[in-house]
């Protein structure tokens, strides 16, 4: 623990009471030999300069010289002063560099080793200090090593360096801990170059260095040991010393003698050869382990060039595989392409039927996005049900009344059941999946919410005008509006944008009108079809059919001819001419007041109700063929 005062006196001072060692001032010059005089004068040239200059005398002047002085004399200009700051204007690499070189040749790493005067070998070597000029080197324990190194108190010291070059030795120095001077702080104390400070037990203490050691405090002696008792712990220590010196020596000769002796005892040889069989135990178990193995080793190895054998099978199986997929790619790129192109060509043949079997017209009223469907009015959704009339027969089928006048509650119902069955169509042939599913029942249809959370029984939402209160009205409006969304996500599936889904029939119109936009030609339409009912019923009578080739398989109908060509007008004869044949027979027309496409001028009087067509039960044979119409909706 340092102190202000030495707690060891100088001839008690021994190596284990070193404990740390330091270095100040860090120099590589090394010292001339000669005395400071007038030789180590700096002989540089701004020196040289300064010496040469002459002092210059000023002569005092007399009173009368002071009094007779007419004009003041101008003070002499002053020399200019030496710089000595060469590197102020230098640039900041320049100084950089100039600051790096200066500490290059002043720092360095620095390591010591201790040694003593009788070996050359180190008995302490400390770390290595890393590129300074002031070491403070970690503390360290001598206590444990021998005798002759912690009583002594003389030892070596040799300083190693390194710069740019290998380790080199800077300083060595033969110390006697004994002439070493005490100090109780180096801060404020000029070191010399290379100063070694030694840290004892008791403090700091340097070489050369006159210690200032402030006078002892007066105080009551105390007792110490004697002398007697000191010589008996001396004399004891030295007798421990030798008794172990003495059993080393024992131990010494007794491995000697070991060694040397030639006879073996009978159960030692025993011994040894009961250890060796087990050994050779051993041994053996461990070559069958090893056996053991190897087989099972080899067994994984002709498993494994079987699997792989195998799996290059596989791989060029692939590999040929995948060369006829190759080869078919184009091909089957092709098929998809045209299959593509077929199916957009049937969709646009399917709504150019749907266009004519739900005719979307322009509003006999005249205003603006007003429109019809099958001679329907059916408002936009702005509609507002306190201004319709009662129902009536007339307003339903668009007969009189005014053209401005809101649509009755029965057109209305009818118009939406006719959008409902467009809706319903179009899913199936667009191949479109709607959110809510349309049940078409004519004017009492309805649609279904399967997304909101409502219990069951009230998620289907009536598309006519329902007789109640508000709630009616309001489950009626929200179907239309459920309608509506459904018509969106059929134009989205188009890429066309709904810019107001309240808009019914003009969504739809606008939808159709792109579903039948293309350049090329309208594809024909698959043989056979609902026609096919009529053709065998004919046939079934014995009657005469006209244009009865128009239903076999050879021929094709009207949906696959362009308009105005030859094979269209020789469909549209044979199609009035079994028209006829019909109305002859069964003595009725068509049934939803359909004009016939031949100009026929008979009409569908309004006022009556829809007829139906009359069947025959007997002796009647009908003939289905939907084959390729059933082809169609599936794509």
């Amino acid at each position: 623990m340092p102190t202000n005062r030495p707690l060891l006196l100088p001839q008690n001072r021994r190596l284990r009471h070193l404990h740390g060692l330091s270095l100040r001032n860090l120099t590589f010059t090394k010292p001339h030999g000669r005395t400071t005089d007038d030789a180590a004068i700096n002989k540089t040239h701004g020196k040289l300069d300064t010496l040469r200059e002459a002092s210059q005398l000023q002569y005092s002047q007399s009173s009368e010289n002071l009094s007779s002085a007419a004009t003041p004399t101008s003070p002499p200009k002053p020399r200019p002063r030496r710089r000595s700051t060469n590197l102020g204007n230098a640039n900041p690499l320049t100084r950089q560099k100039q600051l790096e070189l200066s500490a290059d040749t002043r720092t360095a790493d620095v390591f010591f080793s201790l040694h003593t005067y009788h070996t050359s070998e180190p008995f302490y070597i400390s770390e290595t200090g890393i590129r300074a000029t002031n070491f403070d080197f970690q503390s360290f324990e001598l206590a444990d090593r021998s005798p002759s190194i912690i009583r002594s108190c003389q030892l070596v010291i040799r300083v190693w360096a390194k710069r740019q070059e290998p380790f080199f030795l800077l300083l060595e120095d033969d110390v006697d801990l004994r002439c070493l001077s005490f100090v109780n702080s180096i801060s404020n104390i000029h070191m010399p170059p290379n100063c070694l400070v030694f840290h004892l037990v008791d403090g700091m203490y340097v070489y050369g260095i006159p210690s200032k050691i402030p006078p002892p405090k007066q105080g009551p002696s105390l007792l110490t040991t004697s002398y007697n008792s000191l010589m008996k712990l001396c004399t004891l220590e030295n007798s421990v010393r030798d008794a172990q010196d003495a059993e080393t020596k024992l131990a010494l000769r007794a491995d000697q003698a070991i060694e040397e002796a030639s006879h073996i005892p009978v159960a030692e040889s025993e011994d040894r050869l009961r250890l060796a069989m087990k050994l050779v135990a051993q041994q053996h178990r461990a070559v069958e382990a090893a056996r053991k193995r190897r087989d099972e080793l080899q067994a994984s190895i002709r498993a494994r060039r079987e699997a792989i054998a195998l799996g290059r099978q596989l791989q060029e199986n692939a590999l040929a595989d995948v060369e006829n997929a190759t080869e078919q790619l184009s091909a089957s790129q092709h098929i998809v392409a045209k299959t593509k192109e077929n199916i957009h060509g049937q969709r646009r043949r399917i709504c150019e039927d749907l266009i004519r079997i739900f005719p979307i017209t322009d509003s006999p009223s005249g205003q603006p996005l007003s429109f019809q469907i099958c001679g329907v009015t059916l408002p936009n959704t702005t509609y507002d049900p306190a201004l319709a009339p009662k129902s009536s027969r007339s307003s339903f089928l668009g007969g009189g009344g005014s053209s401005a006048a809101p649509p009755s509650e029965d057109a209305l119902s009818a118009g939406l059941g006719y959008v409902a069955q467009l809706v319903n169509a179009l899913q199936s042939y667009l191949g479109v999946a709607l959110p809510y599913p349309v049940s078409p029942y004519a004017s009492r249809s309805s649609i279904r919410d399967d997304i909101s959370m409502l219990p069951d029984p009230q998620r289907d939402f009536p598309l006519y005008v329902p007789r109640g209160g508000s709630s009616a009205q309001y489950r009626f409006d929200y179907g239309w509006f459920l309608l509506n969304k459904d018509i969106e996500v059929l134009c989205t599936s188009q890429g066309i944008r709904v810019v107001d889904i309240r808009h019914t029939l003009p969504n739809l119109r606008y939808l159709l009108y792109v579903a039948t936009a293309g350049k090329d030609e309208l594809p024909e339409r698959k043989k056979g079809g609902i026609m096919g009912l009529w053709h065998g019923r004919l046939l079934s009578r014995g009657g005469f059919v006209p244009g009865a080739d128009a239903f076999s398989d050879e021929a094709s109908s009207t949906g696959g001819s362009r308009r105005g060509s030859a094979d269209s007008e020789a469909v549209i004869r044979q199609r009035d001419e079994l028209r006829r044949a019909m109305k002859g027979e069964n003595g009725r027309g068509l049934a939803g007041g359909e004009t016939a496409p031949s100009g026929d001028d008979s009409k569908f009087n309004p006022g009556e109700p829809p007829k139906a067509l009359q069947f025959d039960d007997q002796g009647t044979s009908l003939m289905l063929r939907t084959k390729g119409l059933r082809g169609d909706s599936t794509k």
